[in-house]
């Protein structure tokens, strides 16, 4: 094991793999494809990185579906995820700021 490579869960995590674990999109391929096609912000700056660093705090602008019809969610981390485990412990992952103003 290389120096960094068990260090990523303890304070950071890749952006596309906490999308996949707080259920985002049903695979982390897609969740790769939403930050690719630029439907993710972090810190209101455009996320276009998959390996982007997630750290608890940051805020999350997440663009679902089409614009017309699309959900727009925000969401502030909350916890690293070790696994991707069912949708209660998904949601314990971040705190929903959508209704915020």
């Amino acid at each position: 094991m290389s120096a960094g490579e068990g260090t990523e869960d303890r304070d950071w995590q890749r952006l596309d793999k906490w999308l996949w674990c707080a259920r985002v999109a049903k695979s982390r391929a897609a969740c790769t494809r939403l930050v690719e096609a630029g439907g993710v912000r972090l810190n209101r700056q455009p996320a276009d990185k998959p390996h982007a660093r997630l750290r608890p705090g940051d805020v999350l602008t997440v663009a679902l579906g089409s614009r017309e019809r699309g959900t727009i969610l925000m969401w502030r981390v909350v916890g690293l995820a070790a696994r991707r485990g069912p949708a209660a412990e998904a949601r314990a992952l971040y705190e929903d700021l959508s209704g915020q103003a």
